[in-house]
């Protein structure tokens, strides 16, 4: 009836008003109708669908989960380390965007630690996994992450790390394989949605400086590659999991072919 049209009217408007303030703000902000897809989980989770969850828990825990962000800095992390404060919480912020800590990417520079990665955990048991996660050392209390959410973390250590160093150069971070033509078809029916053709819909620079999608692939390409496995945390974003792993190392190298400012 009238009644059901004019509510339906009222409910596309505040979806689109919100759509544009996010758009506005030029971020990734999703809608109150996104927060069960954002945040939640499906009543029968698929393989894939845990090993993205654990790889975004992976990157950022508590904007993956909604949690409250963790004060101070992380109690195992080196004293010689030049990060401080939450973000020495997240995996990453050790591990590497490569998974291979100290042997990898992060063997220099600003976010070196001297810690190895969690390469060596491939095919190892998920419970070992957890339980290290629990332990002193990392520190995750339930009230961080819950059991059935670090089920998925160490479901994503053991089973869904691609092997990196044959996709990005460990020392320059020069990508070294896919096919970017194929990407090509991939990203123009698929990431465009969001992302725009030339990538550049949403802006992460700073100070007058860009950073496109095309200028994040070009310049971390193992981060991004992550991203495209399992998302970005926190955010209405698909992820190329359920599909073959070429499909997302493809995308990849043709977003390093996108403007890059």
């Amino acid at each position: 009836g009238a009644a059901t049209a004019t509510w339906a009217v009222a409910a596309m408007a505040s979806l689109a008003a919100e759509r544009v303030a996010a758009d506005e703000k030029n971020d990734y902000e999703h809608g109150a109708e996104a927060q069960e897809f954002v945040h939640g989980a499906p009543a029968a989770p698929s393989d894939p669908w845990i090993l993205a969850a654990g790889g975004r828990i992976y990157d950022n825990w508590w904007d993956a989960l909604d949690r409250k962000e963790p004060e101070g800095t992380h109690p195992s992390y080196p004293a010689t380390g030049k990060q401080s404060g939450p973000d020495t919480w997240r995996c990453k912020e050790c591990h590497g965007w490569d998974y291979r800590g100290a042997a990898g990417v992060y063997r220099k520079g600003s976010h070196h630690t001297g810690i190895k990665g969690i390469d060596w955990a491939v095919g190892k048991p998920e419970a070992e996994i957890a339980a290290l996660l629990r332990a002193p050392l990392h520190g995750y209390t339930p009230e961080m992450i819950t059991d059935e959410e670090l089920a998925r973390v160490a479901a994503f250590v053991s089973r869904g790390q691609p092997d990196m160093s044959t996709i990005v150069d460990g020392e320059t971070r020069a990508i070294l394989a896919g096919d970017p033509e194929r990407g090509r078809g991939i990203f123009q029916t698929v990431c465009a949605a969001c992302h725009g053709f030339d990538g550049r819909r949403y802006d992460w620079g700073s100070d007058g400086e860009h950073a496109y999608v095309g200028t994040e692939a070009a310049s971390v390409p193992d981060e991004v590659l992550h991203k495209i496995l399992n998302a970005h945390p926190g955010v209405e974003m698909a992820n190329l999991r359920a599909f073959p792993l070429s499909d997302a190392v493809d995308v990849l190298s043709y977003t390093a072919t996108l403007p890059v400012d």
